[in-house]
């Protein structure tokens, strides 16, 4: 195999680069729904429509969960066997995209924000009981953020147990979070920053910066000098461990 076979490629961006839009019928339709069925009415209806590939369930996932949520904009683009709970709790900017098989668990008192045009991937895992978003957000493929912790007191009962901790966790505006990367309860990803594929956030990533390993450490910070990420950083293969 030639060196040019397997050399990379540069393409255009697909979905930051697209103008949220969504059909005629869809507003109408969430007005209807809001107005005729109650919480649980949407949840049932969802289940009907919740894993089919055609366009009238796309579109009827698409109004169930604007009808279900607290807040959604247009262009709220919901894949197969995307599910949630208490999705009333949920907030989605304009633009946004939830892909086949994500998750996302809010709380009966919790609050979860996701911004215009952020990206969830598939398999994603989102403990949303006090979870922010911020616009332009990347989050990889099976990736994952925890935002609770149980107590483990005490310790004469079991760890399940014991009470939850729930810490905010944050993630600003052009952050990318990499494939099955972890963020767990507390921690804030800076502006900008890159989390390397697999990595384990324990603590603050700093705006552009680029970390990876577990736990996730400090790769470098990006730069307007910058014409593309070092190999290795998108997959995190370079810099686990690292000390």
């Amino acid at each position: 195999m030639s060196s040019d076979a397997r050399a990379a490629r540069i393409v255009a961006a697909v979905h930051g680069r697209q103008r949220p839009t969504s059909a005629a019928c869809v507003e109408p339709l969430v007005s209807w729904l809001q107005t005729e069925l109650g919480s649980d009415g949407l949840i049932e209806l969802y289940g009907r429509f919740a894993h089919g590939t055609d366009r009238v369930s796309a579109l009827m996932r698409e109004a169930i969960w604007r009808a279900a949520a607290h807040r959604a904009g247009d262009g709220l683009s919901i894949a197969p066997g995307a599910g949630f709970l208490h999705l009333n709790t949920f907030s989605f900017g304009s633009g946004v995209r939830i892909c086949t098989g994500a998750f996302l668990q809010g709380r009966f008192d919790g609050r979860c924000d996701i911004g215009d045009h952020t990206w969830i991937g598939p398999q994603a895992y989102l403990d949303a009981r006090d979870l922010i978003l911020e616009e332009y957000v990347g989050w990889g493929p099976g990736a994952s953020i925890l935002g609770s912790v149980h107590t483990g007191l005490p310790i004469d009962v079991p760890i399940i147990r014991t009470d939850l901790e729930i810490k905010p966790v944050r993630v600003e505006a052009w952050a990318d979070i990499g494939t099955r990367a972890v963020l767990l309860p507390g921690v804030t990803v800076g502006r900008g920053a890159i989390v390397g594929a697999g990595a384990v956030v324990t603590r603050d990533v700093e705006p552009f910066a680029i970390v990876a390993g577990v736990p996730a450490r400090l790769v470098r910070y990006r730069t307007p000098e910058d014409t593309r990420e070092p190999e290795g950083v998108a997959a995190g293969a370079e810099y686990g461990g690292l000390s």
